[in-house]
């Protein structure tokens, strides 16, 4: 291989992008619109969720459980309602997303010892939405219960015997359990898809177009000078916007970054290598650059964002769609993103990540190589 040829036809190629306004505006601005469009516009955070509250004791005790999700960060109570009909308008029109109801004898009751049901009406329609905030309600009652439960024995006289066994968490990693923390460092993944295989998936078709191609079989270049020249910028390009999407992340979104950056570098430049080598061989497939830009989406950005686990668990899909996963290399890319970023985890204990993308990156430029050949036809 001539290093000379090699320069050549890598200058050549990064000569194509300056000129190709549709590539630098991906190069340029596509990872930071990537990083913050997910960054602020996917939130997990379930924080003050729209309530409605129907007060029918007016009591005390009432408002005092009432104060209790006021004073809650999960919970935002927007108005009080006093019959039924307010109650269904602010579930039906969305300015609630639960109404809590105390019954006419909150009070009576709680001062008897008796049971109280208090009556909790969720808008269901976002089931997970529905879920968590059933479960934030039900922990402030609940505290709400043991407190009064409390009182009640001490005013008897009735010493409380103090539970032998509870539950104290600690959440390790994440500890503001910020949905940033989880899902910024997942983007690179789509970044480097984007910038990898869909420019890359232009090199070879877009020469086939122009009619330039009869022109490179006629030089001395090798093709495997003409494989690495064409993929080498793309390379440089992809590492690139991974360093400005990973500062974005750390310094934007305030990502905790516990790892090594030559460890980030390492991993980065490996799943490089994987999405450059899978462009280049739908290019050479494709030989038309709008058929090779819709199999690259298709192969690369979308397999990215649903079955890497970036955004769903893959602990959650169905058992066949789990065995799918292994063979999308953004599954380890991910996997091995958010143990860099958040648990600082060394390279050495990345194998079980590592190795299957290297198996794969060894596949694709195995195929992309055979694939590619000087002749016309």
């Amino acid at each position: 291989m001539s290093l000379m040829r090699l320069w050549v036809m890598a200058r050549k190629e990064m000569l194509q992008i300056v000129r190709d306004p549709r590539s630098l505006v991906i190069v340029v601005v596509m990872p930071a619109v990537l990083v913050l469009l997910f960054g602020y516009g996917v939130n997990l955070d379930q924080k003050h969720l729209s309530v409605c509250v129907w007060d029918r004791d007016g009591s005390q005790q009432s408002q005092d459980l009432l104060k209790r999700f006021q004073a809650s960060e999960y919970f935002h109570v927007t108005r009080a309602v006093d019959n039924e009909r307010d109650v269904a308008r602010a579930l039906d029109d969305g300015s609630a997303t639960m109404c809590i109801v105390l019954p006419w004898d909150f009070s009576q009751k709680l001062r008897a010892g008796q049971p109280v049901q208090v009556q909790a009406l969720v808008d269901a329609s976002d089931d997970n939405t529905a879920n968590l905030i059933t479960g934030y309600a039900q922990a402030v009652v609940q505290a709400y219960s043991a407190e009064l439960q409390a009182n009640w024995l001490e005013e008897r006289g009735i010493a409380v015997q103090p539970s032998s066994l509870r539950v104290e968490t600690r959440t390790w990693f994440n500890e503001d359990l910020e949905s940033s923390a989880f899902i910024v460092p997942g983007v690179l993944a789509l970044v480097m898809a984007v910038i990898g295989a869909f420019l890359t998936s232009l090199t070879v078709a877009r020469e086939w177009e122009r009619g330039t191609m009869e022109q490179l079989i006629s030089t001395p270049v090798s093709a495997l000078e003409i494989m690495v020249g064409k993929l080498l910028p793309y390379f440089l390009l992809g590492m690139g916007d991974t360093a400005i999407s990973a500062a974005i992340a750390l310094y934007w979104f305030h990502v905790p970054f516990r790892g090594s950056f030559l460890t980030l570098a390492g991993v980065s430049a490996l799943f490089m290598l994987v999405v450059i080598s899978m462009g280049f061989l739908i290019s050479v497939i494709g030989k038309n650059q709008f058929a090779a830009c819709q199999i690259a989406l298709v192969a690369t950005f979308l397999p990215a964002f649903l079955l890497s686990g970036f955004l769903f668990s893959i602990d959650q899909m169905p058992t066949p769609l789990q065995w799918l996963t292994h063979l999308i290399p953004a599954r380890y890319y991910v996997s091995a993103l958010k143990q860099i970023f958040l648990k600082g985890t060394p390279a050495s204990l990345l194998m079980d990540d590592l190795v299957p993308l290297a198996i794969i990156a060894a596949l694709l430029a195995f195929a992309a190589t055979r694939a590619f050949h000087k002749k016309l036809t």
